[in-house]
């Protein structure tokens, strides 16, 4: 005749750690704030607060499970990961960028090539924006030479010649901020230029230097 088992005991057992039921009793060990341990057949809220470790009936460990972490520390892990994650997604990002520069230039010279090609670009950019405020500036001077003789004539400057000088003063002003910037990014461009040369034959020497 076969022996009767409980519904619910058959379920404890199932849910009992594999270590648990091989090895026999499993005990709770932590360390509080003292060094001191403690033990417990069940787990305690001051286990969980230190961290314990699952100990069998033979002393030893058969699983660790570290403290549970304040709503602070557990901001500061995860602020800690997202520097760590985008530092990581940073180098990666350097490395493709080397390999791409590599993979372009097979050598120095067609570096030196593109690089020029960028600076002639920006330099017709300067040579076409001075030409036109060369121009805005001989058309000002135009109007400001009529409003000039009106006004050694005795004559009063009409509105509309005062607001053209006006409006004309601001299209100089609008071509000189424009030849600024655009002299400001081909010294830019000149500097990173050199930087990226410089990287460039860093690259190549470690290459060379694997092979």
């Amino acid at each position: 005749m076969r022996k009767f088992v409980p519904a619910v005991a058959i379920v404890l057992a199932a849910a009992l750690p594999v270590h648990a039921q091989n090895s026999g009793t499993v005990r709770y060990r932590w360390v509080d704030a003292k060094g001191l341990p403690h033990y417990s057949d069940s787990l305690t809220a001051e286990a969980m607060k230190y961290g314990y470790d699952l100990v069998n009936d033979q002393g030893l460990v058969v699983r660790h499970v570290d403290r549970q972490l304040s709503a602070d520390e557990r901001a500061a892990a995860a602020k800690l990961a997202a520097e760590q994650a985008a530092r990581q997604q940073a180098e990666s990002a350097r490395r493709r960028a080397d390999l791409q520069l590599l993979n372009a230039y097979g050598d120095e010279a067609a570096l030196k090539q593109a690089q020029q090609q960028e600076l002639d670009t920006i330099d017709q950019q300067i040579s076409t924006t001075r030409l036109s405020l060369h121009n805005q500036e001989k058309a000002l001077a135009d109007l400001l030479a009529r409003a000039a003789e009106l006004e050694r004539a005795k004559q009063p400057v009409p509105k509309s010649l005062a607001d053209s000088i006006a409006a004309q003063r601001n299209v100089v002003a609008d071509q000189h901020a424009t030849l600024e910037h655009q002299q400001d990014k081909r010294a830019a461009a000149e500097q990173a230029a050199a930087r990226q040369l410089e990287h460039y034959r860093a690259l190549k020497k470690a290459q060379q230097e694997q092979m």
